[in-house]
């Protein structure tokens, strides 16, 4: 088996992903979710602006590295 279907078993399928959700509902509750969701949110766009600043930092390092 590859390692592409070792990992596809492991992701939760469409009724899980219900149960989740239930379980996410009744241990929040309705009026917390939207809290949560703009900290993860927040977290992605935090996460996605340091990947891509140390992505330019890596190419300007590259550049440098040519012109000398």
């Amino acid at each position: 088996m590859s390692t592409l279907h070792i990992f596809l078993l492991g992701l939760p399928g469409g009724s899980e992903w219900i149960i989740i959700a239930l379980a996410v509902l009744i241990l929040f509750g309705g009026r917390k979710i939207p809290e949560f969701m703009r900290g993860l949110g927040k977290g992605m766009r935090e996460f996605k602006d340091a990947k891509d600043n140390i992505k330019s930092e890596l190419e300007a390092g590259m550049k440098e590295k040519d012109a000398n």
